[in-house]
């Protein structure tokens, strides 16, 4: 296991390639696979590279963008139970090998483990297509948050066996690819993530905000951000928030983000601020306006926000 480490210069000689990347989810979706991808396909187009994107089609109708080093192939999908705003990508095996028997990729690049991955993953070694992977979710570790515990470890045994199947499998951070090859993954290499640190900087303070949050004058802002769903274990981070309050009575707890328990915490917690989704420069003037975070998910693999 080893870290890449890949200067700008090494990428700029590097041969211009056609990459094949399927994914279950995409902007405008709004989650941490969905960004990171996002950036990961920027980074390839302004590189010289050209990317094709296998996705489920989002909309009704959704029409496959092509140019500017895009080329979009727009799959079958289905809702995920009690995950709103997501697609289980369908099987896609025969139009798979049609399209890269058709024009070939030099890699196709696995990012999400649902049925389209598999079959990709199916259609790429049948073809002798080089395939790599991403790791970006524990979703053995989701099935207890969702009453289904009983599925934890024959989900594990399917992403292990997912992940085997490609040539190498890349993860945000050592720890993980330790944990993971502890569990029987082969070939697990680490790619990290960054910070825009221009964006997000603390030259984006804005009292006004803290204002319209109801913070006082000298008050402790607290922040989460984050899907509000039950995997993120929120109910950690308002009693955290209550035992801070009790010592500091001008504390507020505002919680950036949406998901299906939003209702059930604005209930629970009136006095809690509840701002929604928030994006680029809106998104960094909450960060940078707060004084304290709390982040009390145990199922990252990395923890973008």
């Amino acid at each position: 296991m080893r870290t890449l480490d890949y200067t700008t210069e090494d990428l700029c000689r590097a041969p211009r390639l056609r990459i094949a990347l399927v994914t279950e989810t995409w902007a405008p979706e709004v989650n941490g696979v969905a960004m990171t991808l996002g950036r990961m396909v920027d980074g390839l187009i302004r590189r010289g590279h050209g990317v094709q994107l296998i996705r489920p089609r989002q909309q009704p109708g959704e029409t496959a963008l092509h140019g500017g080093g895009l080329e979009e192939v727009l799959a079958r999908g289905l809702r995920l139970p009690r995950y709103d705003g997501l697609k289980l990508g369908l099987p896609a095996r025969v139009r798979l090998l049609r399209e890269w028997s058709r024009q070939r990729p030099d890699l196709v690049h696995v990012a999400t483990e649902g049925p389209l991955g598999w079959t990709a993953v199916t259609a790429a070694n049948k073809l002798r297509i080089p395939v790599s992977s991403d790791f970006h979710t524990n979703f053995d570790h989701y099935s207890g948050h969702y009453g289904m515990g009983w599925l934890r470890q024959p989900v594990a045994a399917y992403l292990r066996r997912f992940h085997n199947r490609s040539a190498v499998t890349f993860v945000p951070t050592a720890a993980l690819a330790a944990q993971l090859s502890a569990q029987g993954y082969r070939s697990v290499e680490v790619i990290s993530r960054g910070v825009d640190t221009a964006l997000y900087s603390p030259a984006r303070r804005d009292e006004a905000l803290r204002h319209a949050w109801g913070v006082p004058a000298g008050g402790l802002a607290v922040i989460s951000v984050g899907r509000l769903a039950p995997e993120k274990n929120l109910a950690l981070a308002l009693r955290a928030f209550a035992a801070i309050r009790r010592l500091r009575p001008d504390a507020r707890m505002i919680l950036v983000g949406d998901g299906p328990q939003r209702a059930a915490l604005a209930r629970a917690h009136p006095d809690a601020v509840f701002v929604g989704m928030r994006h680029g420069e809106d998104l960094a003037a909450h960060y940078a306006s707060a004084d304290l975070f709390l982040f009390p998910s145990l199922t990252e693999t990395f923890g973008n926000v």
